[in-house]
């Protein structure tokens, strides 16, 4: 049960040293009138770390009586469902209270994340757009099909209706199927119109458009510049620097204050990263442990490893109260199996699959895919990869560890070891110590080719020379090599 105890000591220390506000030095919000510019640096792959430290960012600035959230975009995207959550989380922060500052790149789902705020300004030569989902297979990213690019054009479509962008073009950002239009009418309106519905107009609104400019064409993406993306309606201006901008909305004398991620938020974001590798150690550990008796190093490192991935997990918002249950009774049934049942029986296969269900289920926020949310199946499936491949990584480790690693321990540690071998031991001089070749015997069980010899008073095991013989024959000894006897008839037994 030590096992048990460690894990859950374990995680409560972890736990409990889980501070995110340390890494934030924010001053006395009653001391500020005006806005209180919060910058929020979105920056490098979009994950379950970075939602957590932007949900805590966001909670933090709450307690500011006029806050301004500025999220400093840089990233080329991530995964869908941390991209989502962000999204959510921002889109209750109170209206006119997020600008999303374009500082590099918000590429897929960082254009997603930068479209949810209630303003986008951007840097010059900085780029937004390119949405489509993907996964990546043997043969390098592949684009996914309606069936995901549906919900997530539905979202965008959202965002451009709630913050005034154009509909269609934020769409294309998802879609290649269909080619984008500006259309200009004789009244001096311009519209966006995908091909379609281009298409489907009838003659007389036709009539009204004096001119058509392809905006996206048919099987690409839409990507705007700082420039496009200010013709286009989505950015509110370019600009060189997060001081212009506030400039710009007369907000150059308020306080900027920047949150920065913890260091407990960035070991997190580490161990997340390194979860698969903590499980193949962990589950290494485990079994080595179970195939030893006692419990020692083995066990208390995998133990350790498998806690880290699994706390890492828990940290960032995915791992709740039913996977650490899960977690927790495989990890007694693994327990039960070292210290009580002796082998590798039920008990240890069950302790080891409810801790690798336990590890999948950490990775995600749900537990059965929902079919209205078609990546949620995609991601359950790279989770099962990702732990069944951790878990044959450890069958590889524990073969290469006792193949050549534990053989090799004996030449950097003290002995006292057995260290001679009968490796150049052999019988191959020409006799032995009873028998000599020329020794003659006779036969005690019949050669077929192999049976029996009496030679003096001992009994041999030997091979005729092809022949087969009765008992009773006369035989005698023709040659010794290494441990076979070789022996032929002979005329007259001289014993």
């Amino acid at each position: 049960m030590r096992a048990i105890y460690a894990v859950i000591a374990f995680i409560g220390v972890m736990t409990w040293a889980w501070r995110p506000d340390a890494g934030s030095s924010l001053p006395d919000a009653e001391s500020h009138l005006a806005y209180q510019v919060l910058v929020i640096p979105v920056s490098g792959e979009v994950g379950p770390a970075m939602a957590a430290f932007i949900e805590r960012a966001l909670s933090e600035g709450d307690e500011y009586p006029n806050p301004l959230f500025v999220l400093e975009m840089d990233t080329f995207g991530g995964r869908v469902d941390s991209a989502l959550r962000i999204v959510d989380t921002l889109l209750s922060v109170p209206r006119g209270k997020t600008l999303a500052f374009v500082k590099k790149r918000a590429i897929s789902a960082g254009a997603l994340i930068a479209l949810s705020c209630r303003e986008l300004v951007m840097v010059h030569s900085t780029t937004i757009g390119d949405c489509a989902p993907i996964i990546f297979s043997n043969e390098g990213p592949k684009m996914l099909g309606e069936k995901f690019q549906s919900p997530l054009r539905a979202k965008f479509r959202s965002l451009a209706k709630r913050n005034g962008y154009p509909e269609t073009l934020a769409e294309a950002m998802v879609s290649p199927d269909l080619a984008v239009y500006k259309l200009e009418k004789a009244d001096g309106t311009s519209l966006y119109m995908d091909s379609v519905a281009y298409e489907e107009l009838p003659e007389e609104e036709r009539e009204q458009i004096i001119s058509k400019k392809t905006i996206v064409g048919k099987d690409k993406l839409l990507t705007m510049d700082d420039q496009e993306a200010v013709d286009f309606g989505f950015s509110k201006m370019n600009v060189a620097s997060l001081e212009e901008v506030l400039r710009e909305k007369k907000l150059a004398g308020d306080p900027i204050i920047r949150f920065e991620e913890s260091w407990s938020e960035q070991l997190v974001r580490l161990i997340t990263k390194l979860a698969p590798i903590l499980m193949m150690l962990g589950f290494a550990g485990l079994y080595i442990e179970i195939q030893t008796p006692g419990f020692g190093i083995p066990g208390i490192a995998g133990v350790i490893c498998l806690a880290l991935a699994f706390w890492g997990q828990h940290m960032v918002g995915l791992a709740n109260h039913t996977e650490l249950l899960i977690f927790a009774l495989g990890v007694m049934f693994l327990g039960l199996e070292i210290f009580v049942l002796p082998g590798f029986g039920v008990a240890g296969a069950a302790g080891i699959l409810l801790v690798a269900t336990g590890m999948i289920l950490s990775f995600q926020d749900f537990v059965i895919p929902s079919p209205e949310i078609p990546w949620e199946a995609e991601l359950l499936k790279k989770n099962i990869i990702s732990v069944v491949g951790s878990l044959l990584g450890a069958c590889v480790l524990i073969f290469l560890l006792f193949r050549y690693a534990l053989p090799g321990v004996s030449s950097v540690m003290a002995g006292p070891y057995l260290s001679a071998t009968l490796e150049a031991s052999h019988v191959d001089s020409g006799y032995s110590a009873r028998v000599s070749v020329g020794d003659r015997g006779v036969v005690t069980k019949a050669l077929r080719p192999s049976g029996s010899v009496r030679i003096g008073n001992e009994i041999y095991d030997v091979i005729s020379e092809g022949e087969f013989m009765d008992k009773g024959t006369p035989v005698e000894v023709m040659e010794i090599q290494s441990n076979r006897i070789m022996v032929t008839g002979s005329p007259a037994n001289e014993q």
